[in-house]
């Protein structure tokens, strides 16, 4: 079957017990055994639970792994793989990461002994140069946040495999719709649940997802040892809006699409950040490892002025934290997504004052387009 027959025919759409097409909300957070000898398959609910379960499933066959671990976060999927590391490890990290995750790493897992460096990783050079003989893990996103900076996976998990050491990719921007690493020979895929795979800005949630039986053992000792569990009910939730991911990512690719070619256009936008654009310096690696550009772009303007107006007039765009909801949302990284991140390592990233983040939901492309047209042409 097709990926999109798959988001419908998970294994997990009909209740065997009822013959519902709702799996139910195990909402307890216990179980009754049978007896000391004969323990059920579910104990205690941080350990494991039904609806949770069908999720992690359900997510881990989307990615065309075999494990996957539902959490209560995006951060609390990093940070549990990123428990899979010792004092002493050292981890090569790609230059342009999530603000989340840059703070994680360089003010909690430093304290804890794991050392890491920030690379340009869209330059496998780079990364092999950055390797040392305790190095352990390398850390990637494709594309980037928020810079969108695209990198070699297959290259990379290559590299990796070669020197013995673990590949994580965060897929949040993509989803398993238009990109799989773990079929490009990466070991863990982890997710922001809480964007395009939920999909409806309503579940705070993340995802570990691998295919090695190895280090899925080693992944379900810290989610039950470390106790940061996703919810039944928002598990439920979940299952519920990955139902409509084929078709939100659909709608809202060909929208981002649309106002990427819009925005190049446009006098007053510098920079114009978005793998579906021919011109951008990953625009071919990209099509090599993914299906679609999808819905998330990012652009810089001409000065500050012009960038706080925009974000606060804009109409059809909430100015919020966050992405990958059913409503188009307009971010401002460097005091959002990477305000954890000092100025000056920003600035040498290039995430400027400047430069804003569009996550492109379900309204019409054309009344967005003339959203920002009403303020990046109007009068000043």
């Amino acid at each position: 079957m097709k990926l999109a027959t798959r988001i419908i025919h998970t294994g997990h759409t009909i209740d065997p017990t009822t013959g519902a097409l709702s799996i139910p909300i195990y909402q307890t957070s216990t179980f009754a055994q049978e007896s000391p000898d004969h323990f059920g398959k579910y104990d205690y609910a941080r350990s494991g639970n039904p609806t949770r379960e069908a999720l992690e499933e359900t997510v881990a066959q989307l990615e065309g792994g075999t494990h996957g671990f539902a959490f209560a976060s995006g951060m609390a999927a990093i940070s549990s793989a990123l428990l899979l590391f010792s004092p002493g490890d050292h981890l090569v990290v790609c230059e342009d990461v999530y603000g989340g995750t840059f703070r994680v790493l360089t003010k909690l897992f430093s304290r804890l002994g794991i050392e890491s460096d920030f690379v340009d990783a869209t330059d496998l050079a780079a990364i092999e140069a950055a390797i040392r003989l305790n190095t352990k893990g390398i850390y990637l996103e494709t594309p980037s946040n928020p810079l969108l900076k695209i990198i070699d996976l297959k290259g990379a998990a290559e590299l990796a495999k070669s020197k013995g050491i673990l590949t994580l990719v965060d897929n949040t921007f993509m989803t398993p719709y238009f990109q799989r690493p773990l079929e490009l020979g990466c070991d863990i895929v982890l997710h922001s649940g809480t964007k395009f795979l939920n999909g409806h800005s309503d579940v705070i949630c993340g995802f570990a997802v691998v295919a090695d039986k190895e280090l899925a053992s080693r992944i379900r000792f810290v989610q039950n040892g470390f106790g940061a569990i996703l919810g039944p009910q928002d598990s439920w939730l979940v299952l519920r809006g990955i139902k409509t991911l084929k078709v939100r990512m659909e709608e809202s690719q060909a929208s981002a699409v649309k106002i990427a070619r819009w925005l190049a256009e446009q006098k007053r936008v510098t920079n114009v950040y978005f793998p579906g654009l021919p011109d951008h310096p990953g625009y071919d690696i990209h099509n090599r490892q993914s299906s679609g550009p999808g819905a998330v772009l990012s652009f810089t303007l001409d000065s500050y002025e012009l960038t706080k107006k925009l974000l606060e007039q804009v109409e059809l765009a909430a100015f919020a934290v966050s992405l990958g909801g059913v409503e188009s949302i307009l971010s401002y990284p460097a005091r959002m997504s990477h305000a954890a991140m000092p100025r000056e390592e920003r600035d040498a990233r290039g995430i400027t004052d400047t430069l804003v983040r569009l996550s492109v939901g379900l309204e019409d492309a054309d009344d967005l387009i003339a959203d920002l047209d009403r303020i990046i042409n109007g009068p000043d």
